[in-house]
């Protein structure tokens, strides 16, 4: 029997995509937030001002629940909404001043938890990663 090298990558994929989750999962968590508020925030750290639609895409967050989020992270301050001036349907999200203190005390933590799970892994070896798991989601998504 031959070996079902893309059956076994794709186990492989998902074991490591399932661990790396659980430990973001735990990180965030040691900083007393849950995912979804800190895929949002951190969102909008790095691209600023977006439209509830941008901040869904960005972060595979459902409209009905990414809502209820922002209702959350309003309520804490994290975060504001403003209206549009050009289009009264369009609502803006943008960070507020505690927001960015909160993610500028959190996010360079997270980011040296990634690099540190990626330490053992040469540039080369990730940019052939970077690639190769863009080639296996677009053809993924042209199946669906």
């Amino acid at each position: 029997m031959s070996e079902n090298l893309s059956l076994k990558a794709f186990v492989v994929v998902m074991k490591a995509s399932k661990t790396l989750e659980e430990l973001v999962k735990q990180d965030i968590a040691d900083h007393g937030m849950k995912t979804s508020d800190f895929a949002i925030l951190e969102a909008l750290y790095h691209k600023g001002r977006q439209t509830i639609k941008q901040i869904s895409e960005a972060v595979l967050i459902n409209t009905g629940s990414i809502t209820y989020v922002i209702d959350k992270l309003e309520k804490n301050d994290l975060l504001r909404r403003s209206n549009c001036k050009d289009d009264r349907r369009v609502i803006y999200i943008e960070i507020t001043e505690k927001g960015n203190q909160v993610m500028n005390e959190i996010f360079p933590k997270h980011q040296a938890r990634i690099e540190e799970i990626f330490s053992d892994v040469p540039d080369e070896h990730k940019r052939i990663l970077i690639e190769t798991v863009k080639t296996i989601g677009k053809k993924a998504g042209r199946i669906i």
